[in-house]
């Protein structure tokens, strides 16, 4: 894969070398499709069962299932943390980060690659769950324009979450160790009012609640689409949900990016 010739602008290079990273992961989905349907499956069976199975909307005024599907589009954005830590650790255990850092490529691409491939799949992972909340009675409200501003926060905190997960990948080096991160991802994604609402819970872990990144996500995407948000919050959190949607993935990505970039870097030093 050359990198250099007559002509070719620096930026030109860095994205022809980044699309083709994209489409290493890409070429991943063929040769592993069972992974990647059990990665669309797995949270369409948490929405299923928390609608039918476990109902949790004790104290939610409305609808439950217009208040539960907005959280699960969240939630679905935190949960693929761990399939990228487990990527990126793959590949660093393999030594195939090692190689493609020795080809004349545009330092970085390897990063972008990742992160393309996973945002498409989250894209994906986000159509299937709405077209499942709709199949079960949830519905949007709001504008067009609502609507795709509640897709853009929920790709943003999914972004955000990549970034998170590269960084804590190549801080962790092994796949075994990405189970640790797992049981730190689920009080998170759980510790939050996609299911219910922090009025149900002791105040102090409601106001832990009300103040989670995914948290705010939730709240915010059921006001773009307009669905019912359950019960008014009473917090300054609660009532600046949208405004928090926003700057705590800005943060993340703030944090983690360009220490994902550096610590990539410092690979083969």
């Amino acid at each position: 894969m050359a990198v250099s010739g007559a002509g070719g602008s620096r930026i030109g290079w860095a994205l022809i070398d980044s699309w083709t990273m994209s489409r290493r992961e890409l070429a991943h989905w063929a040769r592993q499709p069972v992974q990647v349907v059990v990665g669309l499956a797995f949270p369409v069976m948490l929405l299923l069962m928390f609608n039918y199975l476990i109902g949790g909307g004790k104290g939610i005024q409305g609808d439950y299932a217009e208040f539960l599907v907005p959280g699960m589009f969240a939630l679905t954005m935190v949960f693929g943390l761990d399939a990228t830590m487990v990527a990126v650790t793959t590949d660093l255990n393999k030594g195939v980060i090692d190689r493609f850092r020795s080809m004349p490529m545009t330092n970085g691409a390897v990063l972008v690659g990742r992160s393309v491939a996973d945002m498409l799949q989250s894209f994906a992972s986000l159509i299937v769950m709405m077209g499942v909340g709709l199949a079960i009675g949830w519905r949007w409200h709001g504008s067009f324009a609502g609507v795709i501003g509640a897709v853009g926060l929920l790709m943003l905190l999914r972004f955000a979450m990549l970034w998170l997960g590269i960084y804590l990948a190549m801080v962790a080096g092994k796949p075994e160790l990405v189970v640790a991160v797992q049981i730190l991802v689920w009080p998170v994604g759980f510790l939050s009012n996609a299911f219910t609402v922090p009025q149900n819970m002791p105040d102090w872990l409601g106001a832990a609640v009300e103040w989670n990144p995914m948290s705010a996500a939730a709240t915010a995407v059921r006001d773009l689409f307009g669905n019912d948000p359950g019960v008014t919050g009473t917090s300054w959190a609660a009532d600046h949900a949208e405004l928090l949607a926003v700057a705590w993935p800005l943060a993340l990505v703030g944090v983690f990016l360009p220490l994902a970039v550096r610590r990539f870097g410092a690979l083969s030093k």
